[in-house]
């Protein structure tokens, strides 16, 4: 049964949600002797960088750290660049520099040529990234009609938005739940986000945050894979047929069997907290205007 409710719980939730970089990455590094990745200079090896993409032109790319951070980091034919799935980065594959996209946390493995004050002194060996990023950046870009500039613009204002989740309001907490090991949407569920949906419509500047959770039942490893597979679900429900857009959507995220509603140790406790949590938030500075 879905029911309602005003959470404080989820302000650290949001915190830790802030951009974060991505999770179980590959660490395969490329042949070091590999002449293609050294430009006009010695190669030594590089910092590892983790962050946003928050721009990109031709074959450079900025990368935006959570403690606000910018490095310019240059990629090329010899850069290997992997998608993973899970929490230990299995079901990896590899992905042409299209899929480096606006708002998308990636993990890079570097090395250092020419001039270390050059702008142009990292080039990337790998550039790894989560499944689920790749496909939150690519429903962001997809569901709107900007171009390049205009989408780097909006990534930088949403990361923006969660910079001080002080000056959001948490409106209300739609909660539906699940059978055990599953990812199916009952009736009364699918009923209860498109009412959620609508009523999020009609409170201007409102946005969504999603995050899918699981009882103890099982591995960290199967909860951490299951609560991420909730919260796309319900993603892609309250998008396909509720009609929420995309960009008002903020990263989704999956918790597994962290903060549960109520104690594990009852089939009913258990049933609470195999959910996922719709949070509908607004801006302090127009709430209520």
């Amino acid at each position: 049964m879905p029911f309602i409710s005003k959470r404080s719980g989820i302000r650290l939730l949001l915190v830790t949600l802030t951009i974060s970089a991505s999770g179980s990455v590959l660490a395969q590094e490329q042949n070091p002797s590999d002449p293609s990745i050294v430009v006009n200079g010695v190669r030594t090896a590089g910092p590892e960088i983790k962050g946003v993409i928050s721009a990109r032109n031709g074959d450079k790319m900025k990368v935006t750290s959570t403690d606000g951070t910018n490095t310019i980091v240059a990629f090329n034919d010899a850069t290997q660049i992997k998608a993973a799935g899970g929490l230990l980065g299995i079901n990896s594959r590899k992905l042409a520099p299209d899929a480096l996209l606006n708002g998308l946390p990636v993990t890079i493995k570097t090395v250092q040529v020419g001039d270390r004050q050059s702008d142009d002194s990292l080039v990337a060996t790998q550039i790894s990234f989560r499944n689920t990023d790749l496909k939150t950046a690519t429903m962001i870009r997809n569901g709107t009609s900007q171009r390049f500039e205009e989408q780097a613009a909006a990534t930088e204002s949403l990361r923006g938005r969660m910079g001080d989740i002080d000056k959001y309001n948490i409106k209300s907490t739609t909660n539906v739940h699940f059978d055990t090991g599953k990812a199916v949407l009952s009736a009364e569920d699918k009923a209860a986000l498109c009412s959620t949906a609508n009523q999020a419509q009609a409170t201007e500047n409102a946005l969504m945050l999603v995050v899918g959770y699981t009882d103890s039942t099982g591995g960290d490893d199967f909860n951490q894979e299951l609560s991420e597979k909730r919260a796309a679900r319900v993603i892609n429900y309250l998008q396909q047929a509720c009609g929420w857009k995309p960009y008002r959507m903020l990263t989704p995220t999956g918790m597994a069997k962290a903060d549960p509603l109520a104690s594990n140790d009852t089939p009913e406790g258990k049933a609470q907290n195999r959910r996922v949590a719709v949070n509908i938030l607004v801006s302090k500075s127009v709430d209520g205007l």
